[in-house]
């Protein structure tokens, strides 16, 4: 089991290595200065090269992108030739070792900051990332609360008029596009029904009193992102759960069961219905780490505050490290879900682990 563990983190590492690679390059091949874009059109050349200088993009490509992985990883090393008092920016770290000209630093991966606000990255991610999380966890609550609640009814009962409308939210659900389904909830839940609802078209989870006594707790403001984001996995809890169960019900042990005389819930909830919900977690833990980053369009839409409306904003700015951590958190999210549910399944089903 351990052999398996140290594979799978193994693979991980591998993974967010092939990210920071691809993103890195990525953002660095793009048009348009950044230097020129901090000090604006009209900066003289000597300011844009000393602009250029502090932020090392007056080096190599090579040279740029292994001082970008020796931020990232823990264990860096730095040169301290003129001093340790670049190192400030890396708080907190801890010595492990020092020569005249380099250091040795057990530290905090470093996403270096922001072009425009000067901020560390990690600080402005780190604001923004609890919304982020906290919408993805409603959505996929919802999702799986619905989906489990239609998709047992449409299994148990299976009348037509129940499979033609697990057919309709799941053909709905997964053919909407997430962008256009936040536009249409706003439109129709925030501006025309809004009288009826309540809702309004944008807002974060705190929203400012416009008597000027300060911020607010606004929950309301999390109904309208949180079931669009919650349409497509609602979509394939729905299918997942019908399927399933209409499966379990079809089996040997069920019939078993009915014939020794046990109450239909009993049957359905103990029987058929545990066996069943094996695919619905495993789309589900999947789809956790993907709400993470799907939900950039539909934050966006709706101005919540989190990682999407950062890298939105970004992008406009071309404030490069605030876009590549925010895709590095995303990427990360995905692979620590992707290795927990991997060694979950490893404990649950031995065979796993030799494939």
């Amino acid at each position: 089991m351990v052999a398996y563990i140290i594979r799978k983190l193994l693979y991980g590492v591998a993974v967010l290595f092939g990210v920071a690679t691809l993103v890195f390059f990525l953002f660095n091949i793009l048009p348009g200065d950044p230097a020129q874009m901090m000090l604006g059109q009209r900066a003289d050349k000597e300011s844009v090269d000393a602009i250029r200088e502090e932020l090392g993009l007056n080096q190599s490509l090579a040279k740029q992108y292994v001082d970008y992985l020796n931020d990232l990883v823990p264990l860096s090393f730095y040169d301290i030739s003129d001093g340790e008092k670049r190192l400030d920016r890396l708080q907190p770290y801890r010595m492990i070792a020092k020569t005249r000209n380099t250091a040795i630093l057990l530290k905090a991966p470093y996403l270096r900051s922001s072009y425009q606000s000067k901020r560390d990255v990690a600080d402005v991610l780190k604001e923004a990332f609890p919304n982020t999380l906290l919408l993805a966890a409603v959505s996929i609550t919802i999702a799986l609360i619905l989906g489990l609640a239609i998709g047992i009814l449409s299994a148990v009962f299976n009348t037509r008029f129940l499979n033609k409308l697990t057919l309709f939210v799941t053909t709905i659900g997964m053919s909407l596009p997430s962008f256009f389904a936040a536009i249409l909830m706003a439109w129709v839940f925030g501006f025309l029904l809004q009288r009826y609802t309540g809702l309004n078209m944008t807002g974060s989870l705190y929203s400012v009193d416009e008597y000027g006594r300060g911020e607010y707790l606004s929950l309301a403001n999390l109904i309208l992102p949180a079931l669009t984001l919650g349409v497509r996995p609602l979509a394939v809890v729905v299918e997942l759960t019908r399927t399933s169960l209409l499966e379990a019900m079809s089996t040997e042990y069920v019939r078993t069961a009915r014939a020794k005389g046990l109450k239909p819930s009993r049957v359905i909830g103990v029987h058929a219905l545990r066996n069943a919900l094996n695919p619905v977690v495993t789309a589900i833990s999947g789809w956790f780490a993907s709400l993470l980053a799907g939900a950039v369009f539909v934050e966006y839409v709706f101005d919540w505050k989190g990682i999407g409306v950062v890298v939105v904003d970004a992008l406009e700015k071309y404030d490069f490290p605030v876009i590549m951590g925010a895709v590095l958190l995303i990427a990360v999210m995905l692979v620590l879900v992707n290795i927990v549910v991997d060694i979950i399944y490893g404990i649950i089903d031995p065979r796993v682990r030799v494939s």
